[in-house]
């Protein structure tokens, strides 16, 4: 990916703070380009006469006719305010979406260390019975049985192999799918661990790399963000913060 030389210094650091600094950046590039690209003035005139009609509609709940009016100028301002803001969300649209995707593909799980045992599993249409066998190529040991009975609507292998990128042959009927794996120690290289498959009783294929929480064991009543939770937590904050600092409406 053309971001890697660019961000791949990050990896070198923890998720939290890849994603902390990422998160910072854009923030601030953003709200650079939301305060050149918005007329604050107008947007301050705006935002004070959509309080003022909302603080008039409810002075004149009895007077439904009186209310429509003012609701009808308060649509007519808020409008105007949301495309004043749609300007700069159209141009940083594209570079946020690079980004996440970035994200996605490099710190969303850990990696499979060489030697490390991991599971590939086959996930079923309920109403599918019968045997599926797994092919490993060369350097990737199969644990487990190579030919398994669909139970539950899953089947599950227990694997080990050196480092390298491998490709997983499963085989059912007259069907066969194929799940590239990377086994490797360096953090943010992956492949996808989930694999969609369509048209077949066969749904899904995984592999067990594990999710990255930034966080650690630190909680939100109970939820541990992933990192997209992370990223957006943290540009919600800087988001806030840098409007108020550069005074923006």
């Amino acid at each position: 990916m053309f971001l890697d030389p660019i961000f791949a210094p990050l990896l070198s650091i923890s998720p939290f703070w890849a994603i902390f600094i990422i998160s910072l950046v854009l923030s601030l590039i953003i709200t650079i380009i939301y305060k050149f690209m918005t007329n604050q003035s107008e947007m301050k005139s705006l935002k004070e006469d959509i309080k003022k009609h909302q603080k008039e509609m409810k002075e004149n709940r009895g007077n439904p006719q009186k209310v429509m009016e003012i609701q009808k100028k308060a649509m007519d301002k808020n409008m105007r305010y949301m495309t004043q803001s749609m300007k700069p969300t159209l141009v940083t649209f594209i570079p946020v979406i690079l980004l996440l995707g970035w994200l996605s593909a490099h710190i969303a799980y850990y990696p499979i260390a060489p030697g490390e045992n991991f599971t590939a599993t086959a996930v079923f249409d309920n109403s599918y019975i019968g045997n599926v066998t797994l092919e490993a190529p060369n350097g990737m040991n199969i644990l487990s049985a190579a030919t398994q009975n669909v139970a539950g609507g899953k089947v599950e292998w227990l694997l080990n192999a050196a480092a390298g990128r491998y490709t997983l042959n499963f085989r059912f009927g007259t069907e066969q799918y194929q799940k590239k794996v990377l086994i490797t120690p360096e953090l943010g290289s992956y492949e996808t661990p989930a694999q969609k498959i369509t048209n077949s009783k066969l749904k899904q294929l995984t592999v067990s790399n594990k999710p990255i929480k930034p966080l650690g064991s630190i909680g939100i009543f109970g939820w541990h963000p992933g990192w997209l939770g992370t990223y957006i937590i943290l540009s919600l904050i800087f988001s806030m913060s840098l409007r108020k600092l550069f005074k923006l409406h």
